[in-house]
C-alpha cells in the first residue's frame, strides 16, 4: 500500500505533503499497535481510510473500511473469551466480575500529584515495548491505598478506560472459602484467568487476603494463603500483564506484599481546590445562584469529609430542591443537606435554625427554608 502513494522524482509540492500525511498516519497506527492501543489504531485508520478516499485511492480506502468492520465483529467475539468467569467450587459463585472500558465513570477530581502519578503509571504501560528495547524490566503493577471513599476503585476504573482494557475485579465476598486451602485455590484460578488476557486484573479490598503472616491472631492457613498470593502475583506479572490493587487498610499489609508493586499511590480525602472542583462539578448540572465565595463556604464546611461523602451531601441536597419543586439550588440546601448528613432524624428544629445561622445563612433565608416566621426563627436562637 505504501508503494501505491510513494512519491517520484518531479512531483509537485502538494503530492509530497499527501504522501507525507499519509505516511504519518501509518506511523501512527504502527506505533499504537505495538502499545496495544487498539482504539487509537481504528482511528488512525479510519483517517488514513478518509484521505486515500479523498484522493482517489477508492479501492484502498474500500480495503481498510472492511479491515475496520471485521475488527469490531472479532472484538465482540474476543469478549467471549471473558465469559466463563471462574468460580468458587464451594458455593458455586463467581470469584470476578468484569467491566468493559467503554463504561461511563465518574469524573475524578484528583490533586495534581496523584495526577501526574496516575499518568505515568498510564505512559509506562503505552510504552513497554521502549523499555523491552532498551533491556529494562518493568513490572505494571500499582497499589493504591488510603481512607475509605476517596477515588480508588474509581480510579482503577478511569486507568482501564484510559488504556481502552476491560477490568476484571476481584470479587473477595466469594473467594475466602470456609474451606480449608480453598481460598488459594480461588486465588489461583483468578490469576490464571485473567494471565495473557488484554485486561486489568483489579484487586479491591485487598487487605482481606494480603494480611501480614506475623499477625499473632491468624492461623497457619493465613501464611499458606499469602505464600500462594505472592507467588502468583509474580508469575503474573513476569508475563507482562496489569495488576492494580486497593486497600483502606495498608498497615495490615504484609511486608513482601509492598515489595511486589512498582508503583504505590496514596489517595488521600480531598484538599480545597479538589473539594471547590467537585462541588462545582457536582453543581453544574442544575439551575443555582452560587457564587465563588459560596462554593468556597461549602468546601470549607464539608472538612475531613472523603469524595463519596461529599457526593452523598451535594446530591441529597439537589434531591431535596427537586422534589420540593424549587427551581433554584442555593446554599441553605447544602448547608441543611451537611445537617442531615451529620445527624441523620435525630435532630430539633431549634438545632437545625442554630447550625443554619452559624454557617451565614440569613433570618430570613431559614424562615423561608424552614416554612416558619421569622420571628419564630428569632426564637430558637434566643433573640430580641
Amino acid at each position: 500500500g505504501i508503494r501505491d502513494v510513494a512519491p517520484s522524482r518531479g512531483l509537485g509540492d502538494l503530492y509530497k505533503r499527501q504522501y507525507e500525511t499519509m505516511y504519518t498516519e501509518i506511523t501512527k497506527i504502527i506505533e499504537c499497535g505495538l502499545s496495544k492501543d487498539s482504539a487509537r489504531v481504528a482511528m488512525y485508520a479510519k483517517l488514513l481510510a478518509e484521505k486515500y478516499e479523498a484522493d482517489g485511492e477508492k479501492k484502498m480506502s474500500a480495503k481498510i473500511r472492511s479491515l475496520l468492520d471485521s475488527n469490531i465483529k472479532k472484538n465482540s467475539l474476543i469478549t467471549e473469551q471473558f465469559l466463563n468467569l471462574p468460580v468458587d467450587n464451594e458455593t458455586r459463585l463467581s470469584i470476578a466480575d468484569i467491566l468493559s472500558p467503554e463504561i461511563n465513570t465518574t469524573e475524578l477530581i484528583l490533586s495534581n500529584s496523584v495526577q501526574e502519578a496516575v499518568k505515568e503509571f498510564v505512559e509506562v504501560i503505552e510504552h513497554k515495548e521502549k523499555f523491552m528495547a532498551l533491556g529494562i524490566e518493568i513490572h505494571n503493577s500499582l497499589l493504591l491505598y488510603g481512607p475509605p471513599g476517596c477515588g480508588k476503585t474509581s480510579l482503577a476504573k478511569y486507568i482501564a478506560k484510559s488504556i481502552q482494557l476491560p477490568i476484571i475485579i476481584a470479587r473477595l465476598d466469594s473467594m475466602i472459602s470456609s474451606l480449608l486451602g480453598n481460598t488459594s485455590k480461588n486465588i489461583r484460578k483468578l490469576f490464571e484467568f485473567a494471565d495473557n488476557k488484554p485486561c486489568i486484573l483489579f484487586l479491591d479490598e485487598f487487605d482481606a487476603i494480603a494480611k501480614n503472616r506475623k499477625d499473632q491472631n491468624e492461623q497457619g492457613e493465613l501464611k499458606r494463603v499469602i505464600n500462594s498470593l505472592l507467588q502468583n502475583i509474580d508469575d503474573f506479572l513476569a508475563n507482562g500483564n496489569i495488576l492494580i490493587a486497593a486497600t483502606n487498610h495498608q498497615e495490615l499489609l504484609d511486608d513482601a506484599i509492598w515489595r511486589r508493586f512498582e508503583k504505590v499511590i496514596f489517595i488521600d480525602r480531598p484538599g480545597l481546590a479538589e473539594k471547590k472542583g467537585l462541588i462545582n462539578s457536582l453543581i453544574s448540572k442544575f439551575a443555582n445562584s452560587l457564587t465563588k465565595s459560596d462554593v468556597e463556604k461549602m468546601a470549607l464546611m464539608l472538612d475531613n469529609l472523603s469524595y463519596s461523602e461529599i457526593k452523598k451531601v451535594i446530591n441529597g441536597s439537589i434531591t431535596k430542591s427537586v422534589i420540593n419543586n424549587r427551581n433554584e439550588f442555593n446554599l441553605v440546601d447544602v448547608v441543611y443537606g451537611y445537617f442531615q448528613y451529620q445527624h441523620s432524624n435525630e435532630y430539633t428544629e431549634e438545632e437545625l435554625v442554630r447550625f443554619l445561622s452559624e454557617n451565614n445563612i440569613s433570618q430570613k433565608e431559614i424562615a423561608k427554608f424552614i416554612g416558619t416566621s421569622i420571628r419564630q426563627i428569632r426564637n430558637s436562637l434566643n433573640l430580641k
